[in-house]
């Protein structure tokens, strides 16, 4: 009885120990939350990813990946993650060994993700990685092979699939609370500055179409539930421009649906604007701006009125949200909502907008 007791009393003292990480080990109900390693240490990891841990019931971050001591240092240290989980990309495939990694985070140029999907997965850990997924099809396909072959699942990171009001515009719009949608356009663009890798082909893959226009295509494809069966495109660059010397500016696109949906795409480097409009038969429903880090604004117009439609708070942000749904679905053996698949469906839509606009005619993309 009293070994019983000693051994019930040193569960409790190594619980609360758990419990007091960073982080915290245990979610709510008593379930380990699965780590994550953040690949790659730029803006969108450190300023939108990582601060977002503190708030998710199933993940937390435990590891850091990063080719500049500095930074490792630095996140290190804020996020309390010990030396011997961080590491730069020649010691990466030592995370087989660190059995706090479940789920590996590629946060990294477009033309470094399929080799760092790929190592994660031989490495054993299930896989997030960034949109765009790849920068090719053929990417697209071996990293799905890849984590299929290792048994881990592939996410790709459309954060707007969990924000509450894309999520309620998905539902309005093929539920038809406007009717049959009959046309979707989708706009993103900003105004890009020089000196981003971003700008650079052989690290991005491509130009607005590859980054921010990823938007428009999603949203095009998620709004009407529907794969397009024809695409054209045109193209408007300044070549003039330095920020322009490899990638394109703008890209208007338009998409056919095999049930007659019409999609009309617009992707920019140079100019600012953040929307969709799903068109029915009996109104509209318009998102501006649409996916946005935060401050979505929707309003609906049916019988001729037009109001804003406004959700209560949310108690899980869209990051919050997309970092959990991976972490549950390792739990459950769910398949994610945007898994690999989904990456490489955007991409067969990406190489036939770009082949459009290159050979000025319209064009049936690839089959998924």
């Amino acid at each position: 009885m009293q070994d019983d007791r000693r051994g019930i009393l040193r569960g409790m003292a190594a619980g609360l120990a758990l419990g007091a990480l960073p982080g915290g080990v245990l979610a709510a109900t008593g379930e380990r939350k699965l780590g994550y390693a953040i690949v790659g240490l730029g803006s969108y990891a450190t300023n939108q990813i990582m601060p977002q841990f503190k708030d998710c019931d199933h993940a937390r971050l435990v590891a850091l990946v990063s080719g500049t001591p500095a930074k490792l240092e630095k996140y290190g240290s804020q996020y309390g993650i010990p030396k011997t989980h961080r590491y730069d990309y020649t010691s990466f495939d030592r995370i087989r060994d660190n059995p706090d990694i479940d789920i590996v985070y590629v946060v990294l140029p477009n033309s470094l993700h399929a080799e760092y999907v790929v190592r994660a997965a031989q490495a054993g850990k299930h896989v997030m990685c960034e949109k765009p997924m790849a920068v090719s099809v053929a990417e697209c396909r071996t990293m799905i092979a890849a984590c299929r072959k290792a048994g881990r699942k592939l996410m790709i990171g459309y954060r707007s699939r969990f924000e509450p009001y894309n999520r309620l515009a998905i539902e309005l719009a093929r539920g038809g609370h406007v009717g049959a949608t009959r046309i979707i356009t989708a706009e993103h663009g900003f105004d890009a500055q020089p000196g981003q890798w971003r700008l650079d082909r052989a690290m991005s893959g491509g130009g607005s179409l590859m980054d921010i226009g990823i938007y428009s295509l999603n949203a095009l494809r998620y709004l009407s539930g529907e794969e397009p069966v024809l695409v054209s495109a045109v193209e408007a660059t300044d070549r003039g421009d330095p920020r322009f010397r490899t990638v394109e500016d703008r890209i208007d696109f338009h998409l056919r649906f095999p049930s007659g949906i019409l999609g009309n795409g617009v992707s920019s480097y140079s100019s600012n604007h953040n929307a969709y409009r799903v068109t029915g038969t009996k109104g509209w429903i318009g998102m501006e701006p649409a996916t946005p880090y935060e401050g979505q604004a929707m309003r609906i117009n049916k019988d001729w009125k037009t109001e804003p439609r406004v959700l209560p708070p949310a108690r899980k942000n869209q990051f919050v949200g997309q970092l959990d749904h991976l972490a549950e679905c390792v739990k459950t053996g769910r398949e994610p909502i945007v898994a690999g698949e989904e990456g490489l469906r955007d991409m067969l839509v990406i190489e036939a907008i770009y082949r459009s606009a290159r050979e000025g005619r319209a064009v049936v993309p690839g089959v998924a």
